[in-house]
């Protein structure tokens, strides 16, 4: 878990003040302070030496937390303008922390109808049976979302774009009705990351990625975050996460830092080259219809 706000050890003390591509690279970072190496190390152990009993250093056990992990912490939450961070094994642990985190029996959610199937069986399968009520609707209908918010939610699950079928919503005005009518409002930023949209600023409470996807961008790793500016969800989540033992390992979390520092260069170029393509498909006699964001015909 990261508070970037609070973190003596990182090489930007202050991310406000950096331009994202700075952040990508440097936010998190920090020296080891044994050998002074600028890479943050892997730290692969279980345990940490301590200097008394109930006098730690910060970490007691990698269920709990990690340095390495802490550093990619540090550096999502940079990246999404937000203080805090927490790091899990997979996308679809850090949906399940969020779920237990803030949901009991006869709760209802709102939940994107255009949403990641592993969502949808998360709510369908898992946690209906618990007595968890999710209704699904078209978010990229802001009549609709209001129609639902007429009965008390606990959340509005936001996916936009969605996976796979692209569907978009207006998050900031989603974001206001919600809020209008006191519920919180989580965006799954998975397809966009923070290069092309920073949901907290548009008025979500907490962001959730797969980091799986194009934030470690290597195929090399899964892993899932939960981001807010709110300690209180923070520290929700950080006993979540270590109550159901689903933090990320130290590895993947290393390659997940390693990752992120081309995210900028290969969101551009991935915008790119979709439009390319969706534009010569759209062209093509023998496709009929091609769903993309960026087409004029979308």
């Amino acid at each position: 878990m990261a508070n970037t706000k609070n973190s003596n050890s990182s090489i930007l003390d202050d991310p406000d003040n950096h331009h994202f591509d700075t952040l990508a690279l440097h936010a998190g970072a920090y020296a080891d302070p044994t050998t002074g190496a600028i890479l943050t190390p892997i730290y692969q152990t279980t345990t940490y030496r301590q200097e008394a009993v109930g006098h730690d250093k910060g970490y007691t056990y990698s269920r709990s937390g990690n340095p390495t992990v802490s550093a990619l912490e540090r550096r999502l939450a940079a990246l999404e303008g937000a203080e805090f961070c927490t790091c899990y094994g997979t996308g679809l642990a850090a949906t399940t922390a969020l779920c237990l985190s803030l949901l009991r029996s006869g709760d209802r959610v709102i939940v994107s109808q255009a949403v990641y199937g592993g969502t949808v069986r998360l709510f369908n399968q898992i946690l209906e049976p618990f007595g968890v009520k999710a209704q699904f609707i078209d978010t990229s209908n802001l009549e609709k979302i209001a129609i639902a918010l007429e009965q008390r939610a606990r959340f509005l699950f936001i996916e936009t774009p969605s996976n796979p079928t692209l569907a978009l919503t207006d998050i900031k005005s989603a974001s206001e009705l919600a809020h209008d009518a006191g519920t919180s409002v989580v965006v799954d930023n998975t397809l966009l990351t923070p290069a092309l949209q920073r949901p907290l600023e548009l008025g979500a409470d907490i962001v959730l990625h797969s980091t799986t996807k194009f934030i470690e961008g290597h195929n090399a790793t899964v892993g899932g975050a939960l981001i807010t500016r709110s300690s209180e969800l923070h520290e929700r989540f950080a006993f979540t996460r270590n109550a159901i033992g689903a933090i990320q390992s130290p590895f993947p979390a290393w390659l997940t830092l390693q990752g992120a520092k081309t995210l900028p260069l290969r969101m551009a170029r991935h915008s790119d080259n979709a439009l390319r393509i969706a534009r010569f498909l759209e062209s093509h006699p023998q496709v009929e219809k091609v769903i993309y964001p960026g087409l004029e015909s979308f």
